[in-house]
């Protein structure tokens, strides 16, 4: 571990509340445009502003998740990572479908939804984690 001029360990990240609100600044500076059009429909912002929050809480979990397999990579914590990332896949593209800019429905011939493929892998990928034995 690197120590800093005082001999005390040097902060490797930045605090949680800190990164939350950069995640929440920048999730709402991309996705605010695409929903600008929506705004003065009575109900369907509050559809919107609910996605908006779960892919803010998503991403957040993602780079947390991320940041901790930095710090000890392990098949747990990566499985764990995959899974969040797409969990705010997954949230993402509800947002877009919600936002009638993507219509994610009937989207394959086979009559298969892609929210739904992509929810399968997310829970393949907690699965995983939590059914990795360590050796």
């Amino acid at each position: 571990m690197q120590k800093g001029s005082r001999g005390e360990p040097l902060q490797e990240s930045v605090s949680k509340p800190i990164l939350l609100g950069l995640i929440t600044a920048l999730v709402i500076g991309v996705i605010a445009p695409l929903i600008m059009p929506h705004v003065t429909h009575p109900t369907m912002i509050y559809h919107i502003v609910l996605h908006i929050a779960s892919v803010t809480i998503a991403v957040f979990l993602s780079i947390v998740s991320f940041l901790a397999y930095r710090r000890s990579p392990g098949a747990r914590l990566l499985f764990t990572t995959l899974g969040f990332m797409a969990l705010a896949t997954v949230e993402f593209v509800y947002l877009l479908d919600a936002t009638a800019i993507l219509s994610v429905f009937n989207f394959s011939t086979l009559g298969i939804e892609l929210p739904h493929v992509i929810l399968l892998a997310m829970l393949a990928m907690f699965g995983l984690g939590v059914l990795k034995v360590n050796k």
